[in-house]
């Protein structure tokens, strides 16, 4: 094929070979055309007289606009990443209302910063996203802004207006916004099973927003999120855990999955201040730091909370609530995120009992109390991990007792008791039997003797009776 093309360049004429190029080059912008009209054919004379100074093109000096932070904006958009966007139909008004086309590019406009910018920007959001700004505006994220958190993330942050895609193409995986602010997390789930099917098996597998929500999205470690998102996939992993885990209710509400499918992570009980009425979990009101204060102020020396200051906590906001509801539910959990996102093949997943039904287990060593911050993030102090074993803590810690670890050395010797005197009674009773035994034996031997011995009195009726 190579010689046929030489010799075949061989015969052109050096006219020919002169214009050879710029007509396939003509060729080419020809078979492009009908793409560029496309393209200009979606725009409206609006947008067009917009993108005229915004559409950056080859050789063209760029848009940008110096920030009072001193940064630098770029105001260039391409036309066909534009067009090529979800929000293609919408027109640059539509969002820029706030533009005078008169005065626009004529006069200098002062702006603080990027994030300013997309603060302005937010109502516009609302325009056409009035369900999905609600479920934000119920979120973590939101309520961090609302804080005054400058790095929670606003919707440009996640979605780049210009050239935003649907959410139904698999983007890769290191585009995924998220990853912007939780980049260590982000990491550790490239590489666990999850990340793995998706990365290196190219198959579906869940992803942050999967899993978490994209919107209305709540702290992972508070209520039972966590375990829920798990069995939205996993709806048979209840009943397969049935088939060798004795109580596998009682472990699925006081374990989080992660416990177990990340075998590599450390391990802590988190007793959480949990309103038995409402059934969900307390949670500090803005402005008023009550569980930081009272844990402080019973914990002075910073060693964590003993079994009576505990009690004191739990008492203390049981009396705000009038009701006496406030109690603690304890849960076994990953120490950090970067933890929970570290889950293996299921075949790697603990299943030895040991792991936390003996004595000093590794899953008791921490604990810690936590209530729901005004941002929906939890509030933690350290508990002193005697609390676990501690009778005093009985009715502070209910609910939360594992044989063979948390064990309550009273309660051993009560149950001790309780079992020696229900054994007492049947072994006494065979001890005394035997015991007895010859006495009773002798005495059988007498009775019957004795019968034997006595004579036999006349029957009723007896002829020989000289009475009759």
């Amino acid at each position: 094929m190579k010689q046929k093309a030489i010799r075949a360049g061989a015969s052109l004429t050096p006219w020919s070979r002169a214009w050879l190029v710029p007509g396939l080059i003509a060729v080419a912008l020809w078979a492009l055309a009908p793409v560029a009209l496309a393209v200009e054919s979606k725009l409206t004379k609006e947008d067009e007289a917009c993108l005229k100074c915004h559409d950056h093109e080859v050789g063209k000096e760029r848009l940008e606009k110096k920030l009072g932070d001193g940064k630098t904006l770029s105001l260039d958009i391409s036309s066909r990443d534009f067009i090529e966007s979800m929000h293609n139909g919408t027109s640059c008004e539509d969002c820029h209302d706030s533009l005078d086309g008169k005065t626009h590019g004529k006069v200098k406009t002062a702006l603080g910063s990027r994030r300013e910018l997309s603060k302005s920007m937010q109502p516009s959001c609302v325009t056409c996203h009035k369900k999905k700004v609600k479920q934000y505006d119920d979120g973590i994220h939101a309520s961090q802004v609302k804080q005054g958190s400058d790095k929670a993330p606003l919707c440009s942050d996640c979605h780049a207006p210009h050239t935003l895609r649907s959410v139904k193409i698999v983007t890769p995986i290191e585009q995924v916004p998220c990853a912007k602010c939780h980049d260590e997390i982000f990491k550790a789930y490239a590489k666990d099973v999850h990340g793995q099917e998706r990365i290196a098996k190219g198959k579906t597998a869940p992803i942050c927003a999967d899993c978490h929500q994209a919107h209305d999205n709540k702290a992972a470690s508070m209520g039972d999120g966590q375990k829920d998102a798990c069995l939205v996939c996993h709806k048979d992993a209840a009943q397969l855990h049935k088939d060798w885990l004795p109580n596998t209710d009682l472990h699925f509400a006081a374990i989080s999955c992660p416990a177990c499918h990340a075998p590599t992570s450390q391990r802590r009980v988190n007793l959480r201040l949990y309103d038995a009425g409402t059934h969900k979990q307390l949670s500090e009101k803005v402005g008023v730091p009550r569980f930081v204060q009272r844990a402080n102020a019973g914990d002075t020396a910073n060693m964590g909370l003993d079994e009576r200051a505990l009690w004191s906590l739990l008492k203390e906001f049981n009396q705000d609530a009038g009701q006496g509801q406030t109690v603690l539910r304890g849960r076994l959990e990953v120490r950090s995120g970067v933890e929970a996102h570290q889950l293996t093949e299921k075949g790697k997943a603990l299943k030895d009992c040991a792991t936390c039904h003996q004595q000093g287990a590794e899953p008791f060593q921490s604990v810690i109390v936590t209530i729901a911050g005004p941002d929906g993030r939890p509030l933690r102090h350290g508990v002193q991990k005697e609390v676990l074993s501690s009778l005093t803590a009985m009715e502070s810690v209910r609910g939360f007792y594992a044989i063979g670890s948390t064990r309550i050395k009273l309660l051993d010797v009560l149950l001790v008791l309780v079992v020696a005197g229900a054994l007492s009674v049947p072994l006494g009773h065979m001890t005394i039997k035997r015991l007895f035994k010859g006495v009773r034996e002798r005495r059988a031997a007498e009775a019957l003797a004795a019968a034997q011995a006595a004579p036999a009195a006349p029957a009723s009726g007896d002829p020989g009776n000289p009475t009759k």
